[in-house]
């Protein structure tokens, strides 16, 4: 079976990781649960709740990590307003050298590693597409 996920299913996804006790879930969850509970992304509670399990939440922030080194990088390409990112993804980003607090502390700049990261996820998915 392909692991590969849609956006649908990543938003499902951080839905799920969102969703508070006792709140019915989304349309979006609800579309997409049961391929992710196959794929043990998720699962599910007899009361009908949802939660991610250890390989739902990996993937999630894998995502979340690869999206916040997009945007600190889209910022600094327009020179715009600092990315915002979450603290753990900040703080991973920054462990693994690929992206570095600015001087100024208004945000961060991308490391010539996280240049080359990105590059390798460009040419990769170009390959793939």
């Amino acid at each position: 079976m392909d692991d590969s996920l849609t956006k649908d299913e990543f938003e499902a996804l951080a839905q799920i990781r969102q969703l508070k006790k006792g709140v019915k879930p989304s349309a979006c969850v609800a579309r997409n649960a049961k391929k992710l509970i196959g794929l043990k992304y998720v699962t599910s509670a007899r009361d009908g709740t949802y939660s991610l399990t250890e390989k739902g939440q990996q993937t999630l922030f894998v995502k979340r990590c690869v999206d916040g080194l997009r945007a600190v990088a889209n910022a600094a390409a327009v020179a715009a307003a600092p990315a915002s990112l979450d603290a753990d993804v900040a703080t991973f980003l920054t462990r693994k050298g690929l992206i570095a607090p600015r001087a100024a502390g208004d945000g961060y700049d991308l490391t010539e590693r996280g240049r080359e990261s990105l590059a390798d996820m460009d040419a990769r998915d170009s390959r793939q597409a």
